[in-house]
């Protein structure tokens, strides 16, 4: 058992894959091998890679890499269920998005995923009562990225968020597996109310650039909201709406429709 534990780096294929295109990378532009190499080629494992992504980029004069690193690495060795949670974002990210190439990109160069993962250490922290850290990682995730997630939100496996500009998700809004949105998307409340106050995204929902989805309601599974729709109501499971306020406009075109990415509505929208 020693020994797999010791050797797991070799049996990883992701982090093969990962480390093989960072070595292609410095060849094809050698004025950011340092970058690379600190990022990527120094580490034995995408965990360790992640914390110093992560540490690199929350930093501050308040707090440390160091430490910020540490904080992390913690997290990771605490529960595994984060580390597993980052590859499955980091796949959905290059299964979906057209402008990823490489498992490379993601953890060097996109904030959506760099933000998501940060915030799932502020959200563990915030789960072992450590309230002060977990609101230390949203605010520099905020400050960083321009995405604001509050660390008690619950976020599940294979998110996307592409661009990932603008982003608010309230304190406890739900989003389930395998969730795609774009860009200046809103999970909000409606007032001042403190109890149970934002919304409960599905599995498989697309969130189109710019919606708002405010209060305590129900997004079905595999369910399209369009981009610029305000959504105050439920949306039941596998249809597809738009407006102001939305409204059911259609079926949701396709079975998996966060893994197509069709935003388009009419008849050839499951094309």
């Amino acid at each position: 058992m020693a020994d797999l534990r010791t050797n797991i780096a070799t049996l990883d294929p992701v982090w093969e894959q990962i480390t093989d295109e960072a070595r292609q990378a410095v060849t094809d532009e050698p004025l950011i091998g340092g970058f690379v190499h600190a990022c990527i080629l120094h580490h034995k494992s995408i965990e360790k890679a992640l914390s110093y992504r992560i540490a690199a980029k929350l930093a501050s004069n308040e707090m440390s890499m160091v430490v910020v690193r540490e904080i992390v690495e913690e997290a990771y060795v605490a529960n595994p269920e984060l580390v597993a949670a980052s590859r499955a974002d980091l796949v959905a990210i290059y299964e979906r998005d057209p402008a990823c190439h490489r498992l490379l990109q993601p953890i060097l160069y996109f904030k959506g995923y760099q933000a998501i993962q940060a915030y799932r250490v502020g959200h563990y922290l915030w789960d072992q009562g450590h309230r002060d850290l977990a609101y230390f990682f949203q605010m520099r995730v905020s400050e960083i990225f321009g995405v604001d997630i509050h660390p008690a939100a619950k976020l599940g496996r294979g998110i996307m968020i592409d661009h990932a500009h603008s982003i608010v998700i309230g304190e406890t809004a739900v989003v389930g597996d395998n969730v795609s949105m774009l860009h200046s998307v809103t999970l909000g409340g409606t007032g001042k109310e403190e109890e149970d106050r934002h919304p409960k995204i599905g599995d498989g929902v697309l969130i189109g650039a710019g919606a708002k989805v405010l209060g305590n309601i129900k997004v079905g599974n595999c369910s399209r909201i369009a981009a610029g729709s305000v959504v105050l109501a439920e949306v039941p499971a596998c249809k597809t709406v738009a407006g102001i306020p939305a409204k059911i406009v259609g079926e949701a075109g396709c079975d998996q429709p966060s893994i197509s990415m069709n935003h388009m509505l009419g008849k050839d929208s499951s094309a």
